[in-house]
């Protein structure tokens, strides 16, 4: 907006900065946030995937919590597959019965980590990653929408 006097031309002041005129188009910045988020939770469950496989304290904590060794390899190998399913390029249904499965695993972990009393310092970590797993899904939810309405 411009004001003119006597043959001058005068800016007008521009507005402080708003959560909304930032550099990046809102699309792109869900999109950046879905794979960092995203990038974030696959690390995450590969590195807890990788450590039931070969961590001889992780196999010794499925032992207290109840479980049978033959299902920390499976729930192992499940976690891979469900990473591989969230991040190729993969029809819609997959990813969503992906994130289905993470979100039973955790909840199902945090349950089973205070049913045997176990303190904070253990069952965070399913709780951090469920919270992590949440982002993740609310971003890729975000995404779909956008290509659908395109």
């Amino acid at each position: 907006m411009t004001v003119q006097a006597a043959q001058l031309t005068i800016a007008a002041p521009r507005p402080a900065l708003s959560s909304t005129d930032l550099s990046m188009p809102r699309s792109k910045r869900i999109v950046l946030g879905f794979w960092i988020v995203t990038a974030l939770f696959c690390l995450q469950i590969g590195f807890t995937a990788y450590a039931q496989l070969r961590l001889p304290q992780v196999a010794a904590m499925f032992t207290h919590l109840g479980f049978p060794d033959y299902f920390r390899v499976q729930l192992a190998w499940a976690k891979l597959l469900g990473v591989v399913l969230l991040l190729a390029p993969l029809p819609a249904r997959l990813k969503e019965w992906a994130h289905g499965g993470f979100a039973i695993t955790l909840g199902s972990a945090l349950v089973a980590h205070l049913a045997v009393g176990d303190g904070p310092e253990v069952w965070s970590w399913a709780a951090g990653t469920g919270v992590l797993w949440g982002l993740a899904y609310s971003f890729w939810r975000r995404v779909q929408a956008m290509h659908a309405s395109v």
